[in-house]
């Protein structure tokens, strides 16, 4: 059976009129897909059913009884009363189902971001006087500037910005943050606070050592606070030993873990009621006071040049707390649930959220850790679960500012330390974080102490500065490897029969630096043929330091193709090393000739105009050290715009060689139908395309009796077609390919 010799390809290079259309053209239809992506919720709303229903009313009743609490807290570490917790409690329920892609996510008042905007308000204060007994305007205004920006980034769909913050620096700035909070909340809990000079929104290491400079200062407000913190942590550890006990009621002992902070603080409140009912002026222990029925700091924000640009410096800060406690927490109960969150729209549902909330009385909000945890093991089913917790907010707000009056300060203190002891990282994943990355584990401390010693703003711009560095260390610092074949076979110890297929060639750094057998020796290539492999992308920052690498190595194998190409010894550079005069005596004539370089593009993602240069100057470079054309090989290159780069920098072919080894694919047995298919296959593979599914089937199954002076045939030909465009002959499938071709014309040249 005659085989058909290979059919040309020519590939066509990609255009920018072709990625303008790609990428930047706005058609009818991606226009309804983005208007439809804004609102999520109509793509399960129609389907919701009762199931659903008393799924998301366990959830939100539970996480409303756990938010009450804590938006009240949380709004004092804002410096603001505490029914501005509850109205961002509301808003953040309220709004997000609308926008969300995780059923798990709360947004609301949160303890690090509570805490910013304190210290936030601290710092500002001072140069805005007149908002000195409104501070919730400040807040306010804060949390429409941070809402615009934040939806502004999703909508323009930048919320792969947040890939850039790495899990240690995340880590370490909610254990700065953890510690700064829990260490701030002690003095309010043993009820030293309010000595005269003592500041809680000092660092933390003063606040520590404050705090036992007054300790003698601690009151009766300590008996409340270290008993009801006591209570918490005995109420969670007995029911997590009973859920391991008795695992048939896990359940049961979930939802009595979940409503423990409720239970103490009904059970403390009753207590402060009956110390306090006839004390209500001088209460015997600190009391949060009167807390305002309904929602009365209703109004327009207040946005005005006066604060913006006191509060300009502390936005930054601001909008990374915002945006990776939300993302980072959503991403991680999206796969612990197996959904996938949208980031961009999780943006725009935070950024609508705090727009709107000023307009409730509500300060800066963003997503829970604790209550999403609740949220997701109670059952969630929906985003609409928000709704129902928001309706239980609300209930409080009008029901019960008389029972909030009794509650003690020293039990939110309590409350706090509680919640965001969570948020501390554990040993286990410190010590992970060593054992993957030395260099990321002491990026992880520099933030915390910079938090512990100074303030969280400043832990937060050290981490992601230090990992933004070393990204760009590793980027600029990555070195390629030098490779050498090894024949292998495939090895079945379990198998009942030892059989070996055919051996194959696979490509391994000459080191050993993958961890590969020492014992194992690859071959380098012979006859002045070098592999070497590109680890990263090849841009600007690493360009040169790849090609110095590979430079380097390569001249010290190789010898010149000529010993003094410089002729006299004044033309001779002033930096060139050896003897004064140069011959053939001085140079190793057991070293090959440079011939030819194969570069494994597997690795690269992209190229840019500095790299593609810098390899241009290599080429000419080590064609004056061989005094020779060396060819230039590439091996899996991903991209048609990296070979499109390649070809404008005149890599890919050459004017003095023919492509001598290349992949084809066999296409199958075709029924043979004279001439026509294959010459219709040759037409669409010059032009830079393949034949359709409709003319190949035309052409290869449709009976020939219906064709005029064509014979039936039963007999059959093999197509083979070129994996790759022949006109770029350099470009090749895999390092196997490349490094035959490569020998095939080095052995072309040496006979010549």
């Amino acid at each position: 059976m005659p085989e058909r010799e290979p059919i040309l390809y020519v590939e066509p290079l990609p255009s920018s009129r072709q990625w303008v259309s790609q990428n930047l053209a706005i058609s009818r239809t991606k226009a309804v897909t983005y208007v439809q992506s804004l609102f999520p919720i109509f793509t399960w709303i129609y389907r919701y059913n009762w199931t659903w229903f008393l799924g998301d009313m366990v959830a939100g009743v539970t996480v409303g009884v756990v938010v009450i609490p804590q938006g009240m807290a949380y709004a004092k570490l804002a410096q603001l009363p505490p029914e501005f917790g509850l109205y961002s409690s509301f808003v953040g329920c309220a709004l997000y189902f609308m926008f969300a892609t995780s059923k798990d996510i709360t947004i609301g008042p949160v303890a690090v971001m509570s805490t910013l905007m304190g210290n936030i308000l601290h710092d500002v204060l001072p140069h805005l006087p007149q908002y000195k007994d409104t501070p919730w305007v400040i807040a306010g205004c804060m949390s429409l500037v941070l809402g615009c920006i934040v939806t502004a980034l999703g909508l323009l769909r930048l919320g792969f910005i947040v890939d850039f913050i790495p899990l240690p620096a995340i880590a370490a700035f909610m254990t700065g943050s953890a510690l700064n909070i829990a260490m701030g909340q002690i003095p309010t809990l043993m009820g030293n606070n309010s000595v005269k000079g003592f500041n809680t929104r000092d660092p933390t290491y003063l606040v520590f050592g404050n705090f036992f400079k007054y300790i003698k200062h601690c009151n009766l407000n300590a008996a409340v606070g270290l008993t009801s913190l006591f209570l918490l942590y005995a109420i969670r550890a007995g029911c997590k030993y009973s859920a391991r006990r008795w695992p048939k009621r896990e359940k049961l002992f979930f939802f009595i873990s979940t409503l423990r902070t409720a239970f103490v603080i009904l059970l403390y409140t009753l207590i402060s009621f009956l110390v306090n009912r006839n004390h209500r002026t001088s209460p015997k222990f600190s009391i949060l006071g009167v807390v305002p029925r309904g929602f009365k700091h209703m109004q327009v924000p207040t946005v005005n040049s006066d604060i913006l640009s006191a509060v300009a410096g502390k936005l930054p800060s601001a909008i990374i707390v915002l945006i990776i406690e939300h993302i980072s927490i959503s991403k991680s109960f999206g796969r612990i649930n197996n959904y996938t969150i949208n980031p961009n729209q999780e943006l725009i549902a935070i950024g609508i959220t705090n727009i709107f909330g000023p307009f409730f009385g509500a300060y800066p909000a963003t997503g829970s850790f604790s209550r999403t945890a609740i949220k997701s093991k109670a059952g969630v089913r929906t985003p609409l679960a928000g709704v129902i917790t928001a309706c239980i907010v609300v209930i409080a707000i009008y029901a019960l500012p008389p029972v909030f009056f009794y509650i003690s300060n020293a039990l939110l203190a309590a409350v706090i330390i509680h919640a965001v002891g969570d948020l501390v990282s554990t040993p286990t994943a410190i010590k992970m974080f060593w054992r993957i990355s030395p260099f990321e584990f002491v990026i992880f401390w520099a933030g915390v102490l910079v938090s512990v010693f100074s303030s969280i703003d400043n832990g937060i711009y050290t981490t992601v500065a230090a990992s933004a560095a070393l990204l760009l260390f590793r980027i600029a610092k990555a070195q390629g490897k030098f490779v050498g074949t090894v024949r292998v076979v495939y090895d079945q110890p379990l198998a009942a029969t030892s059989s070996y297929p055919e051996s194959r060639d696979i490509f391994v750094p000459l080191d050993h630096s993958d961890g590969s057998n020492p014992s194992v020796t690859p071959q380098h290539p012979q006859g002045g043929i070098f592999i070497y492999r590109l680890n990263e992308g090849y841009l600007y920052p690493n360009a040169v330091y790849f090609t110095d690498h590979m430079t380097a190595e390569v001249t010290a194998r190789t010898r010149p193709g000529v010993a003094n190409p410089y002729g006299s010894l004044g033309n001779r550079p002033w930096n060139d090393p050896g003897p004064r005069h140069k011959d053939d005596a001085d140079v190793d004539m057991s070293l090959p000739v440079l011939r030819a370089i194969i570069l494994d593009f597997n690795g690269v993602s992209n190229v840019d105009i500095t790299s593609i240069q810098n390899l241009v100057d290599v080429r000419q470079q080590l064609d004056r050290y061989a005094d020779r054309a060396v060819s230039w090989h590439f091996a899996g290159v991903k991209s048609p715009w990296i070979r499109r780069a390649l070809v404008a920098g005149g890599f890919g072919s050459s004017n003095a060689a023919t492509r001598t080894v290349f992949s084809v694919a066999t296409v199958g047995a075709l029924e043979h139908k004279g001439d026509q298919l294959l010459s219709d296959v040759k037409k669409a593979n010059s032009q830079g395309r393949l034949l359709s599914d409709e003319e190949f089937i035309s052409e290869s199954f449709t009976s020939t009796q219906d064709k005029p002076g064509v014979a039936n045939s039963t007999s059959f030909d093999t197509l083979n077609l070129p994996i790759l465009s022949t006109d770029h002959p350099f470009f090749h499938i895999d390092l196997d390919e490349a490094l035959k071709a490569a020998k095939l014309e080095s052995d072309i040249v040496l006979k010549k």
